[in-house]
This record gives structure tokens, C-alpha cells and sequence, in this order.
């Protein structure tokens, strides 16, 4: 057991929750023994009492109160099983620094955990990304399990914060590239339809909703995505960059199905058996073309919170995509890199 002892909150430290900094600081203790402390006046705050949610800044004083000694945790063991997804989710590095990770996602590997995925997802594989860093990397954002594409990860506890505010703030750019049904007119727009999650609650497709009934309906939010097209073949299907403005569920997936122009392979809005004969609904092709999902997250760019450096990531098609794309004659060295930069 050890003693009381006082520990100033670091620089890198500050601006976060109270139970999340202690679990940094003393790994061995769980959430529900911090709740409890500070529910008892045991762990004060410059003299005051706190709860676990509590924010604390860099600077500040934490009385700790005595802790049960730590025992050290029997070795990790991964189970042979793993060893492939952890070459897997290294070999999907495409940047990195002393801040910042970011991966390719391959198509089906969910960002985060589910029922019955055990440690199969980015956020679980994530520890094997230390490259000598005390902490595991987080996740910053999150894509579908069946978009593939730029995945962003903070490398320390501090950057996370930083990151996770630019992409509340908007300030980071955010390309998808999607091969969809037919030919959408104009050519370049914007799509303005809002999101509700519809009919069970367990129900995670969601419904668009027109803007002029947005504020007039339930849970309705306001969702806004540029898009422009970049090439096409013939009436049957078009490569369409999209640039979400917002970021709501399954957002892309349901505006361009709402534009009569679903993203090739997505059973959930463009239906599975639906075959696309041209200029509009259906989202299967047919033929050599994949059943899987034709989205993917192409680029990410902003500036660096420690460097101020602009930084643009890019991450290569997956394998269906780029067979699709071989057999259609679409080529990216055909398009802009930013097809909206002079809008």
C-alpha cells in the first residue's frame, strides 16, 4: 500500500478528464475504485472535492490518496490466431510520426468492437502500433466496417484532444471516392438531405429526410455533402468524389442513394439484388464488377497541430475497388487530387 502523495498535472497532461489522467498514471486501478475515491473526498483537486468526469489543467495539484501495490500482469500471450491480423494492421500503415498513426483500412475490419468481434477491429489491434511509444494510439475518427480507406489515430493523449477538436472544428478535409449508380445531374452539387434513424431501435439504417421537413421531424439532424463526377461509363456508372460537410451515419451511403444514385455494392440503401441497367437505381453491376462496397475514405489533409506543417494522406484503393476501376478504364492519374479546391 502506498502513501498519500500529491502529483502535478504535466503540460501534456491537461484538459482532460479526471478518471481518464489517474488511469494513465495508475493503470492497475480500475474506473469503478476512481469513482469510488472521489466519491469518498479521497482524490481532491487543488484541496477540492471532484468526480471521476471532472476536467483538470495542466498546472493543477491531485492529492492521491494510498493505492494497492501494483502487480505487474502475467506476460502477454497473443494467440497465434492474431499473428496475421497484427502483420495486417502494420502493413496498413501509410503515415506516421511521433504523433500521429494513420492506416489504410482495409474493407470489413470494423474501426472499433462489437458483439462477438473479440479483438478483430482497429481499436483492438491498435496496441501492436506502439513502434515504441509508452501509449496505445486512438482512435480520432471512425469508418464504416465495409469503407475502406484513411483512418487517423493519436499517438499520445494530448494530439488525440487536438485532433478530435479539428475534426469537431472542421478543419480537416475529409475525400471519398465512390464508384455509384448512373450518371448524377449536375455534375457537381451539394446535397443538403437531413438523417433520422428509422423505425427499431435497434434499426441502424437511417432515412433521409427532406430539408424543409428537417426542424419538423424527431431526431432529424441537418447533413450537407459535396460531391463531383469524376468520370463515367456511359449512362451504367459514375466515379464520384464526395466531401462530407458533416459527419452522420451512413451519410454518404444515403444521399447518394436519395440522389437515385446508390454507391455500387451497398446492400443496405441500394438494395442486393437490384441490378443498375443504367442512368440510376441498382446498386450491382454485374459481370467482373465486386459485390463488395465501392466507398472509400481517399484522402485526408490538414494542418499539423505540432508542426503546422499541411499534411495530406492518401491511401490507395482496395483490391476490388482498383479491379473495378481497372475494368471501367478509370485511372486516378486521369483526375484532380482535389476536384472541389477551385470551388
Amino acid at each position: 500500500m502506498s502513501r498519500v502523495q500529491t502529483l502535478t498535472v504535466g503540460p501534456e497532461d491537461g484538459d482532460q478528464r479526471l478518471d481518464r489522467w489517474f488511469r494513465k498514471q495508475f493503470p492497475h486501478m480500475s474506473q469503478v475504485q476512481i469513482e469510488k475515491m472521489c466519491r469518498k473526498g479521497e482524490i481532491r483537486v487543488d484541496g477540492g472535492r471532484v468526480r471521476g468526469a471532472t476536467r483538470i489543467e495542466a498546472g493543477q495539484q491531485v492529492r492521491i490518496p494510498p493505492l494497492p501495490d501494483y502487480q505487474p500482469p502475467l506476460p502477454e500471450r497473443v494467440a497465434p490466431a492474431l499473428a496475421s491480423d497484427i502483420e495486417m494492421i502494420r502493413n496498413a500503415v501509410i503515415y506516421q510520426d511521433d504523433y500521429i498513426i494513420a492506416i489504410n483500412k482495409p474493407p470489413g475490419l470494423p474501426s472499433q468492437g462489437g458483439s462477438g468481434q473479440g479483438e478483430r477491429h482497429v481499436d483492438g489491434l491498435a496496441a501492436h502500433l506502439k513502434f515504441g511509444k509508452p501509449e496505445k494510439p486512438s482512435l480520432i475518427h471512425r469508418l464504416d466496417k465495409d469503407t475502406s480507406g484513411v483512418l487517423l489515430l493519436g499517438r499520445t493523449a494530448s494530439m488525440t484532444r487536438k485532433l478530435n477538436e479539428m475534426f469537431r472544428d472542421r478543419s480537416m478535409r475529409k475525400i471519398y471516392w465512390a464508384a455509384v449508380a448512373g450518371v448524377p445531374k449536375p455534375a457537381m452539387g451539394t446535397i443538403r438531405y437531413g438523417l433520422v434513424k428509422g423505425g427499431h431501435p435497434r434499426d441502424e439504417k437511417m432515412r433521409a429526410i427532406h430539408p424543409a421537413k428537417i426542424d419538423k421531424t424527431e431526431g432529424a439532424k441537418r447533413a450537407t455533402t459535396d460531391y463531383a463526377v469524376l468520370d463515367k461509363l456511359g449512362t451504367r456508372a459514375s466515379w464520384v468524389a464526395m466531401v462530407p460537410m458533416t459527419g452522420r451515419t451512413h451519410q454518404l451511403r444515403v444521399h447518394m442513394a436519395e440522389l437515385g444514385h446508390p454507391i455500387i455494392g451497398d446492400g443496405k440503401y441500394g438494395g442486393t439484388s437490384q441490378e443498375n441497367l443504367g442512368d440510376g437505381w441498382g446498386a450491382g453491376m454485374g459481370g467482373e464488377i465486386s459485390r463488395k462496397l465501392h466507398l472509400h475514405a481517399r484522402s485526408l489533409s490538414f494542418k499539423h497541430p505540432m508542426t503546422g506543417a499541411q499534411v495530406r494522406i492518401t491511401a490507395e484503393l482496395p483490391e476490388h475497388m482498383a479491379r473495378t476501376w481497372k475494368t471501367l478504364g478509370w485511372s486516378k492519374f486521369d483526375v484532380p487530387v482535389d476536384p472541389f479546391e477551385d470551388q
